[in-house]
């Protein structure tokens, strides 16, 4: 049982350890460009004629020039929306800044001790992660040098970058996200209390050096004790970390990111027990098979050596104990099937066929437009497909969501009209095979604001339309009804048809997994308890009815007044 248990225990670490590394890699990935957005930023600045001419007297400007020059880097720096820009001379005076405004401004600081400043007057270029010594607030500091005509040293221009908006979104993952610097000091974390500690000890010089530079100015560093529990092929790790919210062991894995000397980490609590005990429980019951199996040989040769009046006892208590293992053996089969479901995909099967038929049908109208040269109606078609291909990747991620019971974080203000009108353009072809009729209300003069995920509504409206399509097949006058009501706090949207309804009996089942009613090889009962998890995940309800008919879906949002 021992053995069996720390064999699935492994096997579910390295499934854990793939995942936690394709995600790592998307972490990364965001991180990298909200850093690349700006880093161009510096460049262009440079360039500026007013900007090199304010530099170039070689004297602070007077009121009005500073007052130009401050105004100046607002406007540039809400437009390009960094956190704040600065003019440094030539000795590192801060003559202008976009927070001018502010009582923490940069203007008339000097910060000529900062590594940025001396690497973009030695390079042309420097970048600094450090803790604002006027604002107290750290950021990610991107200069470019500015040069006269014959290419002297005039002064830089620095570019500030906060992540708050990063850590915000890091911090919605059940991980423990950590970013640390050289020195492997974190700076970036997802949790309170994790930013600012020390992974690596650091020497006499190294502290020298953060103290001359004001790196991480007034924030005491504390080291994070830590203990590594056993190392894996690729350099992950499993540690025992006595972090702020107490001791506990983590699969540890880290991403070097180029150009500054960055780690990515990615710290992830295993979930392995359940596994693990399952796996001993199997072979606890196949060591009790064998066992009971062994037992019953033992009584069936007994029973050859016995008298005849007690041969009908003992055979009762051998039927008694082999009722009692083939129980034992259909409960242990029972839970490897359970365990089967939660890991199967065919819930991606049923749910990606949708934009794949949609798919098909495109591809084949372009192909007759390309036969018939109609190239620029078929150019304009190619964005169409590209979004086709954008949604399978994001109903992938959904499904795999769902299915590990994790739910999504995104939340976005959308119009749900605007979601109908996709959902009715990627069921369009199918719609006017059936010759199916769309019964709506007259567009809105005002949108039915609501918070969710656009592509994961969609996703809804979509199996509700399919469904009510595949209810209509067959029938004279196929017809489907739409419409979208304010209900007091909530959108009201419903979704009739006309297809004959939906059995009594089968009503209560209608949302559970794996339900249908439909012809084997047709469905696979996922996609109405798919819906109801969504809708249930954004705070709204999702019931099924019937009507004189036809069946009568009903989706109910919470309404988004707020524009956040």
């Amino acid at each position: 049982m021992h053995l069996a248990g720390r064999h699935a225990e492994r096997l579910a670490l390295g499934e854990e350890r793939s995942q936690a590394r394709e995600q790592l890699a998307l972490y990364a990935g965001a991180l990298k460009t909200l850093i690349d957005r700006y880093g161009a930023l510096p460049a262009v600045l440079a360039l500026d004629p007013e900007l090199r001419q304010a530099l170039a007297r070689g004297e602070e400007p007077d009121a009005a020039a500073r007052q130009r020059l401050n105004l100046k880097l607002e406007r540039i720096n809400g437009a390009a929306r960094s956190s704040t820009l600065e003019l440094l001379d030539r000795d590192g005076l801060a003559i202008a800044a976009s927070n001018w405004r502010l009582p923490t401004s940069y203007v008339g600081h000097n910060y000529a001790f900062r590594p940025y400043f001396q690497q973009t007057r030695q390079q042309g270029t420097g970048r600094f992660y450090a803790v604002g010594v006027t604002s107290g607030i750290p950021g990610y500091f991107l200069s470019n040098a500015i040069h006269d005509e014959a290419g002297a040293f005039l002064g830089a221009i620095v570019v500030k970058l906060e992540f708050p908006e990063l850590e915000r979104e890091w911090s919605r993952s059940p991980d423990l996200l950590l970013v640390s610097d050289a020195r492997g000091i974190v700076f970036i974390a997802n949790r309170p209390g994790w930013r600012y500690r020390e992974l690596e000890p650091l020497d006499a010089e190294d502290r020298a050096e953060l103290a001359a530079t004001r790196q991480y100015d007034r924030q005491p560093l504390a080291p994070l004790r830590q203990r590594t529990l056993d190392r894996f092929d690729d350099g992950d790790r499993l540690a025992r970390v006595d972090g702020p919210e107490g001791q506990a062991d983590y699969l540890w894995q880290r991403l070097a990111l180029p150009g500054d000397g960055w780690t990515l980490h990615l710290l992830r609590q295993p979930a392995t027990a359940n596994g693990a005990r399952i796996a001993s429980l199997a072979a606890g019951g196949a060591w009790l098979a064998l066992a009971f199996l062994g037992l019953l040989l033992h009584q069936r040769w007994r029973l050859a050596r016995l008298r005849r009046r007690s041969r009908e006892e003992l055979e009762r208590l051998v039927e008694q104990r082999t009722e009692a293992l083939r129980t034992a053996q259909e409960g242990l089969i029972q839970a490897a099937k359970l365990a089967a479901l939660g890991q199967m995909s065919a819930a991606l099967a049923h749910e990606i066929n949708q934009p794949l038929t949609a798919l098909q049908m495109h591809l084949g109208s372009l192909r007759l437009l390309l036969e018939a040269g109609q190239t620029e109606q078929a150019r304009q078609a190619l964005p169409r497909l590209d979004g086709l291909l954008h949604r399978m990747s994001a109903l992938t991620g959904h499904l795999k969501t769902y299915a590990r019971k994790s739910p999504g974080g995104l939340r976005e203000r959308l119009d749900l009209e605007r979601v109908v009108e996709q959902a009715l353009q990627l069921l369009a072809p199918r719609l006017r095979g059936g010759q199916v009729e769309i019964v709506r209300e007259p567009p809105r003069a005002t949108p039915a604001w609501v918070a969710g995920d656009a592509i994961r509504l969609e996703q809804v409206l979509v199996n509700l339309l399919r469904n009510a399509l595949d209810a209509c097949a067959g029938h004279p006058a196929p017809r489907i009804q739409l419409a979208l009501v304010r209900d007091g706090g909530d959108w009201l949207l419903t979704v009739a048809d006309n297809g004959g309804g939906i059995a009594e009996a089968d009503l209560p089942h209608v949302f559970d997994p794996f339900f249908t009613t439909k012809p084997v090889g047709d469905g696979l009962g996922l996609g109405l308890a798919v819906s109801y998890a969504i809708v249930h995940e954004l705070g709204g309800r999702l019931s099924a009815a019937n009507r004189d008919d036809g069946a009568l879906f009903t989706l109910r949002l919470p309404a988004s007044e707020d524009p956040r």
